[in-house]
């Protein structure tokens, strides 16, 4: 299979790393800017900045696409749903099979937990720059899902004021070099139940989009998660 990079920073460099001592995988672009390579499939860890173009190019050499990047807005969104029409795209804030067992984890249990405080604690290392993580936005639109959409995110607190319970607090930490660590508590009267995934290396986001650009081979145009990656 015929890997296309886009993105050249960190993250990208560590797919690099990966992909390379992967004897059926070969890269075939490592670029900000794709001009006139080719492949079998676009892994992206690039700049949300940077969509806009890799899309464009996607679509017209008719490229599949797993798109990791986060950051971007709901417009850039709606252009990633609209490509989804034309060519095969996983879309995930995060590759990792731990945090997406997470989600799964917190879906089952939340409306079992109907009458339990939620927050929602992310840490990252100090160079990240969205805040809450792309992660954290998922987990608390997994959670919201499953209390039929009755909740509203709130990132950090100020002020005076008491705390609604249809609300889900966010909470962003940043120092140092944590890859990434993300806590959904469950606060209730005398206890507490807390859901937590730490990631130790970046090389497992790497090995998931791997994952996932396998399972986009050969797939009809449309929007994948890594549910269905994983199934």
């Amino acid at each position: 299979m015929k890997v296309m990079i886009h993105g050249t920073g960190v993250m990208s460099s560590i797919l690099k790393e990966v992909i390379m001592q992967e004897k059926e995988l070969e890269i075939t672009a490592f670029a900000d800017d794709f001009t006139d390579e080719k492949g079998d499939v676009i892994i992206d860890f690039s700049h949300f900045s940077r969509l806009p173009a890799m899309i464009e190019y996607s679509i017209k050499n008719n490229i599949p696409m797993v798109i990791c990047t986060t950051g971007y807005d709901e417009t850039m969104l709606a252009k990633i749903v609209e490509a989804s029409i034309k060519v095969p795209i996983v879309l995930s804030s995060n590759t990792c099979i731990g945090i997406n067992l997470m989600n799964e984890v917190v879906a089952k249990i939340a409306p079992l937990l109907s009458d339990f405080d939620i927050e929602i604690v992310e840490t990252h290392h100090n160079r990240k720059v969205d805040s809450p993580s792309g992660t954290a936005k998922t987990l608390y639109n997994v959670i919201n899902d499953a209390l039929d959409n009755e909740m509203t995110a709130v990132n950090g607190r100020n002020g005076l004021h008491a705390r609604d319970k249809k609300e889900i607090g966010i909470h962003s930490i940043r120092g140092g070099s944590v890859v990434g660590e993300h806590s959904v508590i469950f606060y209730g009267d005398d206890e507490i139940i807390e859901i937590k995934h730490t990631s130790t290396s970046r090389r497992i986001f790497a090995k998931g989009a791997i994952k996932a650009a396998k399972f986009l081979v050969g797939k009809k145009p449309g929007l994948y998660r890594m549910k269905e990656v994983l199934s």
